[in-house]
């Protein structure tokens, strides 16, 4: 039984996984979505703990291409994610939201949520493969469903 031909793009996919060593980038699929699952434990573990009332955040990348199909180029992909102001709570440090006077009815944000934040808001941290920012636990402006509901400029 022959296997059928891959596309130029699985095959693309195929040879960048065998040929590189896995990163953050790993993270986003082509459309810009956050999958942590995709993200080996190894790059996870090179993601720095935030200390007292920091969090981390994986600011959301968006869409490689426009809603028209033309593919972006990696500038404006990367200013985009510059001038984000949503992203994906990687780590949360451990004074985060445990002022009860401050924070009465508990954290605003938990692992796992997508939050939205000031425009340039927090410390641009860049890792192999990425970036990441260390926002405070007060930065946070509320909790989304999905990063694309909110407009990108």
């Amino acid at each position: 039984m022959e296997l059928p031909k891959l596309t130029a793009l699985e095959e693309k996919r195929r040879n960048k996984i065998a040929n590189t060593s896995p990163t953050l980038d790993d993270a986003y699929d082509e459309d810009g979505n956050v999958d942590i699952n995709n993200v080996h434990a190894d790059v996870l573990d090179r993601v720095p703990c935030p200390t007292g009332w920091r969090i981390a955040i994986l600011p959301y990348r968006g869409s490689k291409t426009s809603k028209g199909g033309i593919l972006l180029s990696e500038e404006t992909q990367k200013r985009t994610q510059l001038a984000t102001n949503c992203g994906y709570v990687l780590r949360v440090g451990d004074l985060a939201y445990s002022d009860k006077s401050k924070f009465p009815e508990g954290p605003w944000c938990r692992v796992g949520d997508w939050i939205i934040f000031g425009r340039y808001a927090g410390s641009r941290i860049q890792i192999d493969g990425g970036e990441i920012r260390m926002l405070n636990d007060d930065e946070v402006l509320g909790i989304i469903n999905d990063p694309k509901d909110v407009l990108h400029m």
